[in-house]
């Protein structure tokens, strides 16, 4: 790295580590950006979170331009954190490329080994059963076997809560914690959402106990979707997506009558809903 203020034909021309040399730059206490500077993990890992959804939105719109530019984004957190780290001599960006690269040979043994797996199903099984394998080697380590590993070790906190819901039924199916077929999830649903009604009814308001019958029904409805082979994230942007359009086709007729959804009643608004379905 140069001395004094850097200019851009300082910089590696090799892509990557132009990318890093940037970053390193951007950090530099004498000379870096301020607001770079004084960023953390803490701080950065909103941006990261949200650089990952964006990445996840430019695909669903096959937006390849798009895309292009938000896995660079999405890099760009990535180098962010091996720069912080780095410089907490923690590790570096090299570290991070190599456990990955190392991660994913020991993980396909049938690519970069003689086993023989023929299809993806298999290879589902054969992944998870090598991420089990890891995940009681580390919780060895870190108890030195003084507590037996749980089915549900592993599963972040900070995923989204639909996201970690379906983790953690997939992980309890694998040991033998799940019904056989959809009916008897369907029946916990209607259940959970006969308690939900209760409460409601019942004529005292208690947010605690209503959040957390509304909790069950969610996690329920995860689980059918699970069961039903349907990512529940996926269904629910796309039912985002759809009440979206629905309800902008109602602003639009509403705005050629020189009206808001606010001056119409809820009845016009129901029209139009329906009105727009049959364009849908």
């Amino acid at each position: 790295m140069p001395t004094g203020r850097p200019t851009a034909d300082q910089l590696p021309k090799e892509p990557l580590q132009r990318l890093l040399a940037v970053m390193a730059w951007l950090r530099n206490r004498e000379h870096g950006c301020p607001w770079d500077i004084e960023q953390t993990f803490q701080t950065i890992v909103p941006y990261t979170i949200e650089e990952a959804y964006e990445v996840a939105d430019a695909i669903e719109r096959d937006d390849m331009a798009a895309l292009k530019e938000e896995l660079g984004d999405l890099l760009l957190q990535v180098v962010y954190h091996a720069q912080m780290a780095s410089e907490a001599k923690a590790f570096g960006f090299d570290d991070v490329a190599a456990a990955i690269a190392d991660k994913m040979v020991d993980r396909h043994p049938h690519v970069f080994g003689d086993l023989d797996i023929k299809t993806a199903d298999a290879q589902t099984i054969s992944w998870e059963a090598r991420k089990a394998a890891e995940r009681a080697a580390r919780q060895q380590g870190v108890q030195n076997g003084s507590q037996p590993v749980g089915a549900l070790d592993g599963i972040a906190r900070a995923l989204p809560a639909l996201m970690r819901a379906e983790k953690i039924q997939k992980r309890a199916a694998r040991v033998g914690f799940d019904w056989a077929s959809t009916g008897p999830v369907i029946d916990k649903i209607e259940e959970e959402l006969g308690e939900l009604r209760t409460e409601i009814e019942a004529g005292t308001v208690d947010q605690a106990r209503l959040t957390d019958e509304l909790g069950d029904v969610l996690f329920a409805v995860a689980n059918l979707a699970r069961h039903c082979k349907v990512d529940p994230e996926v269904a629910l942007r796309a039912t985002n997506d759809k009440f979206e359009k629905r309800f902008r086709h109602i602003e639009q007729r509403l705005a050629e009558q020189g009206r808001k959804p606010a001056d119409a009643s809820l009845e016009e608004m129901e029209a139009f809903w329906q009105e727009a379905k049959t364009k849908a």
